[in-house]
C-alpha cells in the first residue's frame, strides 16, 4: 500500500524554507547531513515511482518520455550553473565526470597542475592518474591561505600560474570546512596567465551560488546526492563550448556518435563506426545513463527552483549563524570563515580537547542528531528543510553528547 502522500504528482507540492513536511519518512529529529547523502523528499519519491511504473507497463515504449525529461532537465542544469543545456552531459557521479575531464584534456607532457591540499580525493585521484599516464607535473597548494580575503592564496596560486600551469582543478566548496572557494578570482587569474579552470560542485550546487560565465569557468562536475537532494549515481559536467574541439574523446562510447542510434530506427544499411563523435559535452554519454535517478534529480530541482539557490543559502547561514556561537561557547572550535562571501551552507569545528568526534558523533546520533565527521571535523550541514529552531535540539543534544562522553 502506498503513503497517502504517492496520490500527487511531484509537481503539485511546495517547498518553504525551514519545513520538512515533505519528508513524511525522515526518522532523525534533525538531519544535518546534506553535505554526505540528502534524504530523498516525497516528490522525488514519486518521480521514481513514476518512472518505474511507465516502464512496467509499457516496456520500451517508454524510453521517449524519458528522454524527453532529460532533454529538459539538461536544460535546467544549464540555467543552475548560468551555463545552456548544449554545454551540459550526464555522468554517474562528480568523480565520473571529473574523470572523464581529464583523461581527455589535450595534455602535453610536463603540463603542471595545480591541486589543493585538503581536496575531497574525488578531485585529486584522476588528476594524479593523469599525470601519470601523461607524464605531468602535480603541484600542491595550501588552502589556508584563502580563508579569507586578505589571505594569500590568490598570491600563491598566481605564483604558481607564472611559473606555467595548464590547469588548476578546485572544489568550489570545501568538504571538510566548508570553505567556498574565490572562483570569480581564481578563474581571471587563470585566464590571464593563459591556464584552464575545472572545478568540483557537488557541495555547492544547489544550496551555493554558481555561475560558470562570471567565474569563468572552463570545467565542472557534480554529483546529485547531495545538496541537489537527489539520488546517487546522476550527476552532469559542464563544458565550455571553446573547449571542445581541443578535447580528445578518450572516454567516446557508442552513443557518443553523431546519430548513434539511427541503425536501430531507420532500416537496414545504417550500421556505421565512423560516425564523428559529437563535439558537445554530452559525448560523455558513451552509454545508457541512470534514467530514474535523473527522474528523481527534476523532481529535486522543482523544489529548489521555487526557492532559489540564493535563498537557501541565505537560509542555511542563518542556521550556523544560530548554532556556531553556542558550541564555540562549549569549547569547540570553529572552522568557518569569518569572512560571509567565503561561507558555503556548511558549518565545520573542532571538538573541545580531550572529546573524542567520532564518539561524539555517534552520542548525537543516538539522541537524534545526523551530522558528520570529515577528516576529525564535527560537520553541520543545513538545507531548506531545516528550520531555525532545530539549533535549540542540537545544542540541548551536544550539551547531552558531551555529559555522557565525560561521565
Amino acid at each position: 500500500m502506498r503513503h497517502t502522500a504517492e496520490s500527487a504528482s511531484p509537481r503539485e507540492f511546495t517547498a518553504r524554507l525551514g519545513d520538512r513536511g515533505l519528508f513524511p519518512h525522515l526518522r532523525p529529529l534533525v538531519y544535518l547531513n546534506h553535505a554526505g547523502i540528502s534524504a530523498p523528499s516525497q516528490p522525488v519519491r514519486l518521480a521514481v515511482i513514476a518512472y518505474l511504473d511507465e516502464y512496467a507497463k509499457l516496456g520500451s515504449a517508454a524510453y521517449p518520455r524519458w528522454h524527453a525529461q532529460r532533454l529538459r532537465l539538461r536544460d535546467r542544469l544549464g540555467r543552475l550553473v548560468g551555463a545552456t543545456g548544449a554545454d551540459i552531459g550526464f555522468v554517474q557521479s562528480t568523480t565520473a565526470g571529473l574523470t572523464a575531464i581529464a583523461l581527455c584534456f589535450p595534455w602535453r607532457q610536463g603540463d603542471r597542475i595545480v591541486l589543493f591540499t585538503g581536496e575531497f580525493p574525488a578531485n585529486v585521484t584522476p588528476w594524479l592518474r593523469a599525470a601519470e599516464l601523461f607524464r605531468l607535473e602535480p603541484v600542491f597548494l595550501p588552502l589556508d591561505g584563502f580563508r579569507t580575503a586578505d589571505g594569500d592564496g590568490l598570491a600563491r596560486l598566481e605564483e604558481e600560474l607564472r611559473r606555467g600551469v595548464r590547469l588548476v582543478a578546485t572544489s568550489a566548496v570545501q568538504f571538510q570546512t566548508g570553505l567556498r572557494m574565490p572562483l570569480a578570482e581564481m578563474g581571471a587569474l587563470c585566464r590571464a596567465h593563459g591556464a584552464e579552470l575545472c572545478v568540483d560542485a557537488v557541495q555547492a550546487c544547489g544550496a551555493v551560488p554558481v555561475d560558470v560565465g562570471a567565474a569563468q569557468i572552463d570545467y565542472l562536475a557534480c554529483g546529485s546526492h547531495k545538496w541537489l537532494m537527489s539520488l546517487e549515481g546522476a550527476g552532469f559536467v559542464y563544458i565550455r563550448p571553446e573547449r571542445l574541439a581541443a578535447l580528445r574523446p578518450s572516454v567516446a562510447g557508442w552513443l557518443s556518435h553523431e546519430n548513434p542510434v539511427s541503425f536501430l530506427l531507420e532500416g537496414p544499411d545504417r550500421l556505421r563506426y565512423d560516425r564523428p563523435i559529437r563535439q558537445r559535452a554530452d559525448f560523455v554519454e558513451g552509454g545508457n545513463v541512470n534514467a530514474g535517478g535523473f527522474a528523481a534529480l527534476e523532481a529535486s530541482l522543482d523544489l529548489i527552483d521555487q526557492i532559489g539557490v540564493a535563498q537557501i543559502h541565505a537560509h542555511a547561514n542563518a542556521f550556523n549563524d544560530a548554532l556556531e556561537p553556542a558550541l564555540v561557547e562549549r569549547g569547540f572550535a570553529s572552522l568557518r570563515s569569518p569572512d560571509p562571501a567565503r561561507r558555503s551552507a556548511m558549518l565545520s569545528l573542532l571538538p573541545p580537547p580531550g572529546i573524542d568526534v567520532i564518539l561524539l558523533r555517534a552520542a548525537l546520533d543516538d539522541l537524534g542528531i545526523t551530522c558528520a565527521t570529515p577528516d576529525g571535523a564535527l560537520r553541520f550541514s543545513p538545507h531548506w528543510p531545516n528550520a531555525i529552531d532545530e539549533t535549540e535540539q542540537v545544542i540541548y543534544s551536544v550539551d547531552e553528547a558531551l555529559r555522557r562522553l565525560r561521565g
